[in-house]
């Protein structure tokens, strides 16, 4: 007995399935659409019941034009883009709708999908212009503009867009400095975005946009430029206070000239302040009567005035009155 798996022709029929293209392309060759799907099985059904009740030569006919119709019906999508050779030369593309090809003559090599598509990268440990290490992860928006140039300029334009967008992101991280690529999302972006679409324009790609999603830099220098950033608060905070206490002192050597002048303004304003003080229930303010008069230098003689217990002298003196003298007792 003969060991199906050990033998040679296995062994060929296995290099021949791992030697296959498994990319999307060959895959949606080798798919037929709905249509040439139903008209195949259409003409199977009639070249089986021909060969059965009619004539067996009859229904093998009705199954060879089910095979070329097979081989030579195609559908393409409104995004989709079928690149045909004919016996080597470029024969034609193709774009949405319903067409047919000569079965042995022509092959369908691509089908170029040209809607936007995403593309991920990144550049690990990439140096600055200053020497600093970073983590970079971007993502670019392209689409195909050009099948003809896609199919045939390049092998696999998907893989060389990756390996371009990587060392376009690299040349741009090594020249420019830290800070920059950090502030400067915008200028990185647009950079990028004209140096990937030169590189790629031959192969009939375009770009339309290229993101910078995070920059990663090493906790060490985090932690540096964290302190570095809280020295500039602190040093920006105290030049405010500065200014600050500036506009303060002016305001009140302002404020003083205005009391020297206007006695009168100082005494409301030193009335303010006790009834601002004492205005709350239940709260008890002991408040020198120096400090009072040095506010009111007019309170006391004001006071004495209305109580009628003084009398001003000529000189401006003050004098007590004289009290009552008890009676004397009998």
């Amino acid at each position: 007995m003969i060991d199906a798996t050990s033998s040679p022709i296995a062994s060929l029929i296995d290099a021949a399935g791992r030697n296959r293209p498994t990319n999307s392309a060959f895959i949606k060759v080798s798919q037929m659409n709905p249509i040439t799907s139903f008209l195949v099985f259409a003409l199977l059904v009639a070249a089986a019941a021909t060969g059965y009740f009619v004539h067996l030569y009859l229904g093998a006919a009705f199954f060879v034009v089910a095979v070329l119709v097979g081989t030579s019906l195609k559908m393409a999508n409104v995004w989709q883009k079928f690149v045909i050779l004919r016996m080597g030369k470029l024969q034609s593309v193709k774009g949405a709708g319903l067409f047919a090809i000569i079965p042995v003559l022509d092959s369908v090599v691509a089908v170029i999908d040209g809607r936007i598509q995403t593309t991920a990268f990144n550049a690990e440990q990439a140096l600055t212009k200053d020497t600093v290490p970073v983590n970079v992860d971007a993502i670019i928006f392209w689409h195909v503009n050009d099948a003809e140039k896609a199919a045939l300029a390049i092998t696999n334009y998907r893989e060389a867009i990756d390996r371009v967008a990587q060392t376009s992101l690299r040349e741009m991280i090594g020249s420019s400095m830290l800070a920059s690529l950090l502030s400067d999302r915008k200028d990185a972006d647009e950079q990028l975005k004209i140096e990937i679409g030169r590189k790629t324009a031959p192969w009939g790609i375009s770009v339309s946009s290229v993101e910078i999603r995070d920059v990663a830099i090493p906790v060490a220098l985090q932690d540096a430029m964290s302190r570095q950033a809280q020295a500039e608060r602190e040093k920006q905070a105290r030049v405010i206070l500065g200014s600050a206490e500036a506009a303060i002192a002016g305001q009140f050597v302002e404020a003083a000239n205005t009391y020297a002048g206007q006695p009168e303004a100082l005494q409301l304003r030193a009335m303010n302040i006790i009834y601002e003080t004492t205005k709350e229930r239940g709260a008890t303010i002991l408040m020198p009567s120096s400090m009072v008069d040095s506010m009111n230098p007019y309170g006391n003689t004001l006071a004495l005035a209305l109580a009628g217990n003084e009398v001003l002298k000529p000189n401006g003196a003050l004098k007590v009155a004289e009290l009552p003298r008890p009676a004397a007792a009998a």
